[in-house]
Formats: structure tokens, C-alpha cells, sequence
């Protein structure tokens, strides 16, 4: 009786052992497939079409990070987007942005601009930037049909923004701080379909100032080839507290030109007096210029 008690009780030690070491030990899965897909779309940027405002019609670049600090790619299924792609002026390989898509047709757009943050794309028509402020900006939008085999891509950027230009002729006096700059008329959202401004824009720039700092510029996204800005520019002190205004009506504006105004912003020197001079000059892509007094 004692040995068959005896051999009862080792039988159940061993099946708790054994129940002890199943319930702890982790089933084992084999080894895990590598996650990592092989790009089959592969985006070269190689040129800017009219990179310089008052330069040539385009531009082979071997360092895309001359031209712009950001880079924003985006691939739309219809009105699905499918896939993005966010590059800094210091990642690697800025200006060539690969990707892996399913079989199928898709719309990319790429834009190349130099804010201070990402640009913030819901859809295609409606292309925004931190804080509604614009820089030099550059845009490809086209149609791909992606297959069994990689293809790759280059791809040339056009500009699609108009400069407004203030060149001061005399010095700001030492109690201006800033410069801002509020307009109306342009957008600060862009439409990669349309390469055109698809907002009504009311947008805030403001620039720091000091006496030998002579040009300033602020952008805007022009709602067709052509259009105008109400453009006023008020002095600031350090306390942000307003100096003195000036308005300027239907300040013509161009996709890929300069609106350059020219002058004294205050008369004689002192902000107080509201009486000033400019010339107005429209700058194209070569030489060819419209000049405007008032």
C-alpha cells in the first residue's frame, strides 16, 4: 500500500512539473520574414524649370538643397491617399524618394519648398503650410501607371508662386523692429491639379528689420497666371506696437515673377510722416520688364 501511495504521488509531482514548464515556456514562431519591401517607383529630381526668377528657363541641379529644405511627396488612389514621403535637407538621398505601390494608376505630386515644417496635404487641391507662410516653392504633379517591373522617375519642378518685392531706397529707423506684411488677393494653399492658389487667402508675413537691411519678400500662391494683391505693411517696434502703415491697392502679381516696389517707405526718414516715393517694376523670367510710378 505505502509503495503504490509512493508511486501515486510521484506521478502527480511529474505531471505538475511538466504542466509548470508548458504554462511558462513561449511556443517558438521560426524565424520572422524580413518586413523591408524593394521600391518599385523610384522619384529622381534632376531639374527646376525657371529656377531663378530673373535667370534661365531651367536649371540641372546637383544638390537639390540649394533650392529648397523640404521636400513633400504624396500618391493619390483616386481621391485615396495611398502613400507620403517627408524629406529634410539632411536626410539622405534628399531629392530621390522611392516608394513601393501596388499594381495600378495613381497621381503624385511632389512639391519642393523651404518652410519650417512639413506641408500639410489632405487632399491634392488643398496644399497647406505651418502658419499659412509660403517660401519659394516648386511643384510636380503627374500620372503613373506602376507594373510588374520598377520603374524609375525624373522629374522637373516648375515654380508655382509670385514674388512681392519691398527694396527700400534709405534706411528703416533704428525704432523699427519688424516689418509685417498682411495681404489679400493671393492664397497660401496650393492645388497640385491647377498649380494654382485653390484658397482665398488672408495672409500675415512678418519679417525682422533693422536700418541696413534693404529687401524683403514674401510669396503667394496666385489663383490664376495673373492676378492682384492688396498688400499693406506696417512698422513695428519691439513691443509689436504699430509705427506707421502703408497701403498699397492692386499690387499686380504673376506665377514666377517679381513684383518689385522701390522707394522710401517714409519721407525723410521718420515714420511719422506718411508722405512716400516707389517704383513699381514687374521682373519675368528674362529681361523683359513693366515699369509703374505713382
Amino acid at each position: 500500500m505505502n509503495k503504490l501511495i509512493l508511486a501515486i504521488n510521484i506521478s502527480i509531482v511529474v505531471v505538475l512539473f511538466a504542466l509548470f514548464f508548458t504554462s511558462c515556456e513561449k511556443p517558438y514562431v521560426g524565424l520572422q520574414p524580413d518586413q523591408q519591401e524593394t521600391p518599385n517607383a523610384i522619384f529622381r529630381i534632376t531639374s527646376f524649370e525657371q529656377i531663378d526668377f530673373e535667370g534661365p528657363s531651367s536649371r540641372a541641379v546637383a544638390d537639390v538643397s540649394q533650392i529648397c529644405s523640404r521636400i513633400n511627396l504624396v500618391v493619390y488612389d483616386g481621391e485615396t491617399k495611398v502613400k507620403s514621403i517627408a524629406q529634410k535637407a539632411s536626410d539622405e538621398d534628399f531629392g530621390t524618394l522611392a516608394l513601393t505601390l501596388s499594381q495600378g494608376s495613381y497621381s503624385v505630386a511632389i512639391i519642393a519648398h523651404s518652410t519650417d515644417a512639413s506641408a500639410s496635404i489632405p487632399s491634392l487641391d488643398k496644399i497647406a503650410f505651418n502658419h499659412n507662410v509660403i517660401s519659394d516653392t516648386f511643384l510636380y504633379f503627374g500620372e503613373i501607371t506602376v507594373g510588374e517591373q520598377p520603374q524609375s522617375y525624373d522629374v522637373q519642378l516648375r515654380r508655382v508662386v509670385a514674388m512681392f518685392r519691398l527694396n527700400l531706397t534709405k534706411p528703416l529707423p533704428e525704432s523699427i523692429a519688424q516689418l509685417k506684411f498682411y495681404y489679400t488677393g493671393g492664397s497660401s494653399t496650393l492645388s497640385a491639379i491647377t498649380g494654382y492658389g485653390s484658397v482665398n487667402s488672408k495672409q500675415t508675413v512678418v519679417l525682422e528689420a533693422s536700418p541696413d537691411k534693404q529687401t524683403y519678400e514674401v510669396y503667394t500662391f496666385p489663383h490664376a497666371e495673373s492676378g492682384k494683391l492688396k498688400m499693406t505693411i506696417t512698422a513695428l517696434d519691439a513691443s509689436q506696437n504699430s509705427i506707421f502703415e502703408r497701403i498699397f491697392e492692386e499690387v499686380p502679381v504673376t506665377r514666377n515673377k517679381i513684383t518689385q516696389y522701390q522707394g522710401d517707405l517714409f519721407d525723410g526718414n521718420t515714420p511719422e510722416s506718411s508722405a512716400s516715393s516707389f517704383a513699381i517694376k514687374a521682373e519675368t523670367d528674362w529681361d523683359e520688364e513693366t515699369l509703374y510710378t505713382f
